[in-house]
């Protein structure tokens, strides 16, 4: 296990981050761990899983049978995973597909967590580095819509009170439509666009109250894929990105800061994909941005790892915080 830590430190030395961020910045990450749940429990949901064609309600703690036993975590895969996080220079992660912080735990045993409320087993949350000053808010409920069965937004306030103050919102958004309209009558299409209106009015009301703020985390939807018009003819939501960017209130316009990068990859020998993971940030924030920070962490063998990427920036702080 030791070679997994040493390839990210040989990593992080080459970025010029070996003993991580300067005292004056923060690095943020964003994380999707693929159905990261303890062994036992995994084991103790496989044996009433759901078939095909059944869906989970958002209350349910049910796994589809087609993950068994692929996507089980064993305890090497865990210790592995483990190693891999701890080398990591990274103060605050969003993640997704946790089951909550006693999972969250066994990968990132040097952290405080906040993490949504759902019975579900799949939740949304953020990592923090054990001294940064922070505050869990209350969980952005309305990303689960009417129905309820779609993941929260976990909301965090970091440095609360002081000159760096910013609020965090992590995201899941329906899977299931990444790169078609929105208007497709599919019911992934129809579930995400009901999703944008509601992460647009989180945005909005940052912005309307002079907030820093980031939207970070599993989108589920290619931007690249998507052109400069919002909706259509009839005022429909057709694409994510120009809604959500559309400068209106002040202060609502948005910076992808990985737009520059283009495709990521971060498995040995895999091909380079079009993103559905970003770190978004308000304008009043995106002057903070280090330039050249941001960063996809590559895994360090063909092992097994989540199948997304761990992507990341760095912010400069006003001012030290004495941690």
């Amino acid at each position: 296990m030791m070679r997994v830590a040493a390839a990210v430190l040989v990593l992080a030395a080459l970025a010029g981050c070996t003993a991580g961020p300067a005292a004056d910045r923060v690095a943020i990450g964003t994380w999707n761990m693929e159905w990261l749940i303890a062994p036992d429990t995994f084991d103790a949901l496989a044996g009433r899983c759901l078939g095909e064609g059944r869906r989970a309600r958002g209350s349910d703690r049910v796994i589809p049978c087609n993950l068994v036993p692929r996507a089980r975590w064993d305890d090497a895969e865990l210790a592995r995973l483990r190693e891999f996080a701890a080398a990591l220079p990274l103060d605050v992660i969003a993640l997704q597909e946790v089951d909550g912080e006693e999972a969250a735990r066994l990968v990132f045993t040097t952290h405080d967590f906040c993490f949504t409320q759902r019975r579900h087993v799949q939740n949304v949350g953020f990592a923090i580095r054990r001294g940064i000053p922070h505050r869990c808010n209350e969980d952005y409920r309305a990303l689960g819509l009417a129905d309820d069965d779609v993941r929260w937004g976990a909301d965090l306030t970091l440095y609360p009170g002081s000159s760096n103050e910013m609020r965090l919102l992590a995201v899941h958004l329906k899977s299931g439509c990444n790169r078609d309209p929105l208007e497709e009558r599919r019911r992934d299409c129809h579930v995400l666009q009901d999703q944008v209106p509601v992460l647009e009015d989180w945005i909005d009301r940052r912005a309307r109250a002079r907030e820093r703020f980031i939207v970070i985390g599993d989108f589920n939807r290619r931007f690249d894929r998507e052109g400069r018009v919002a909706r259509n003819e009839r005022g429909k939501t057709i694409a994510m990105w120009p809604e959500i960017d559309d400068g209106d209130p002040a202060g609502a316009d948005l910076v992808n800061a990985g737009e520059r990068h283009g495709m990521l990859s971060c498995l040995p020998g895999s091909q380079p994909r079009w993103p559905i993971d970003y770190i978004v940030l308000g304008s009043r924030l995106a002057p903070a941005l280090v330039p050249g920070s941001f960063r996809v962490w590559p895994y360090p063998d063909r092992s097994r790892w989540p199948d997304h990427c761990l992507i990341s920036v760095e912010l400069q702080l006003e001012a030290r915080h004495g941690l």
